[in-house]
């Protein structure tokens, strides 16, 4: 008999991991591992916040507002112990084209709208079921996600110029840019060849060391030192403000409302799939368990606040959270000590920032897109499952080339094909005749068994239904075992209150032997009752269940 949650149960779903830290015990020897920790996130933090909102099309300043206010109530408030939230590569391609269509405002008020409709999910407790998208939807769509990036930064990579403003679509972004290759700036690729080296040289030799922000650092001094013409953040977008602006809302009218929905829910639907995602990367590496429902509702917190000061979509993100886990960090003090380093350089250091290429922050990009493409699994998924393959090239083909949330969703949807399919070729049913006690090894001609293994749902039905079909013009019965079915729907169901009808028409009955109770109850609900139907508890009592054959 299932339990249901007691109240306690059900209030713990939202308790912040902080207040599970706090009260097993804190001492200072946790919060010196946690301060490294933050100070090692914040380091890797930096240069990917402004890449991230530079590639989205806004100003870098605000991937460092969406850092310091998101990244600190998604620690503070959220399900997992060492989640890191902030801004994220996934949404560079939906942010853009937000801003495209609504402008600056609309963004913020779609992130606004999607932290409420977050929040909403988590309240419903929809966080446990947004985890469960199948594993080729899930390595196609980050491919996507890849590539998107990447060919995002081939712009500032090169060094190109172009007539006006980049394309959104994938296509067209190649084909431009492709038209603009005779203005390449071999200073810029220059600088982003060396910044990609540096970082893949650092990480095989120095696995340890910030080698995102030692790549950024010497590209700014070579940059700088050699006078080399590439764009830089301060040429672009001028000098960083050292502290985020005062709360205020966007517009929030009608008309700006019904704008931003769409976007929200794109958004709303990215950030849960992301966010829960980078927790359960986390609990693989640390052995912990997260809480969906809190941390969905520390997201929608996060994206709330986020745009009241400037910044933008908030979620976990797994490289980050992956760094926290490997730094050594003992809880979600860690990811809020994050937030506020990031402030600290905010307050001091933000006019260096104007120094750093944007060719150098291209290049981080770049070996982000790389790193989150998972070849090796894409190649095992693809040479194991032709069925699981279809699924991951559509995905990923959809992300790409179309719209990541119609990637996500035709994604999802073949996947539950798939699974139908493979649920139903593993229901079998089994023909047999039937013995009377009284005639002992005489088989009767007029009695159909089927033995039934397996789920009977709509897809087994619908596979199966012609197999039953097969039964003699006027049986005197035909009786189902049901020992063997764990479940059934209401399509599996309702196969057999048509079928009992179909016998009473021809002058039989439908026996039903073994059934268990809740497919019994099923049965009930669908129609499988009264004269038509005999329930009996085992084959063994068939015989006398049905009588003695008729004599002719």
């Amino acid at each position: 008999m299932a339990l249901s949650p007691t109240p306690s149960q059900t209030s713990s779903e939202f308790l912040p991991k902080l207040v599970s830290t706090l009260r097993e015990g804190y001492r200072p020897a946790d919060l010196r591992a946690d301060a490294l920790a933050g100070l090692t996130v914040a380091i890797v933090a930096l240069p990917l916040s402004m890449a991230i909102a530079i590639a989205s099309g806004v100003s870098p300043e605000r991937g460092l507002f969406t850092t310091i206010v998101g990244g600190f109530l998604v620690s503070a408030l959220g399900g997992s112990r060492f989640q890191i939230g902030g801004p994220a590569g996934a949404f560079i391609v939906l942010i853009s084209a937000c801003i495209a269509q609504i402008g600056l405002q609309g963004l913020l008020l779609a992130t606004m709208l999607s932290g409420l409709f977050m929040m909403g999910l988590a309240l419903l407790k929809a966080g446990s079921y947004v985890r469960f998208i199948p594993y080729p939807v899930t390595v196609g769509f980050t491919a996507g996600i890849a590539v998107i990036i990447f060919a995002s930064q081939i712009k500032d990579l090169l060094g190109l110029t172009l007539p006006g403003a980049e394309p959104a679509e994938f296509l067209h972004k190649i084909k431009a840019l492709w038209a603009a290759g005779d203005t390449l700036n071999p200073a810029a690729l220059g600088v982003a060849v060396g910044t990609i080296a540096v970082i893949v040289a650092i990480k095989r030799w120095r696995p340890q060391a910030p080698n995102l922000l030692i790549a950024v650092t010497l590209a700014a001094v070579a940059v700088a030192v050699l006078k080399l013409p590439v764009e830089t953040i301060q040429s672009r977008f001028g000098d960083l403000p050292r502290v985020p602006p005062a709360p205020a809302l966007p517009d929030t009218s009608l008309d700006a409302l019904r704008a931003a929905l769409p976007w929200a829910l794109s958004f709303t639907l990215l950030g849960a799939i992301e966010s829960l995602l980078s927790a359960v990367v986390a609990d693989g590496m640390s052995g912990r368990r997260h809480r969906p429902n809190a941390e969905l509702l520390a997201q929608g917190v996060a994206n709330v606040a986020a745009p009241l000061f400037g910044g933008f979509c908030v979620t976990g993100t797994i490289a980050r959270t992956a760094t926290n886990v490997r730094a050594g960090s003992r809880g979600p003090v860690s990811g809020m000590l994050h937030a506020l380093f990031v402030l600290v350089f905010m307050l001091v250091a933000a006019p260096l920032a104007g120094y750093i290429p944007l060719a150098a922050l291209a290049g981080v990009l770049a070996v982000v897109a790389w790193n989150m493409a998972e070849k090796e699994e894409m190649w095992d998924l693809a040479r194991h499952s032709r069925a699981d393959a279809v699924v991951l090239i559509a995905t990923f083909g959809l992300v790409v080339f179309r719209d990541l949330t119609e990637g996500i969703v035709v994604g999802f949807a073949l996947a539950g094909l798939v699974f139908i399919n493979r649920m139903s070729a593993g229901t079998t049913i089994e023909e047999s005749r039937v013995s009377t006690a009284t005639e002992g090894a005489e088989t009767r001609a007029d009695v159909v068994v089927y033995h039934l293994n397996g789920p009977w749902f709509f897809g087994a039905a619908a596979r199966l239904g012609a197999v039953l079909d097969q039964v003699s013009e006027h049986p005197r019965a035909f009786a189902v075992d049901f020992a063997g079915v764990p479940l059934i729907d209401s399509s599996g169901a309702y196969s057999f209150a048509l079928l009992a009808r179909k016998m009473a028409r021809k002058g039989g009955r439908l026996v039903i032997s073994g059934a268990r109770p809740e497919v019994r109850r099923t049965l009930h609900q669908a129609g499988v009752h009264g004269d038509e139907v005999l329930f009996i508890t085992d084959l063994a009592s068939l015989p006398e269940a049905i009588g003695p054959a008729s004599r002719a």
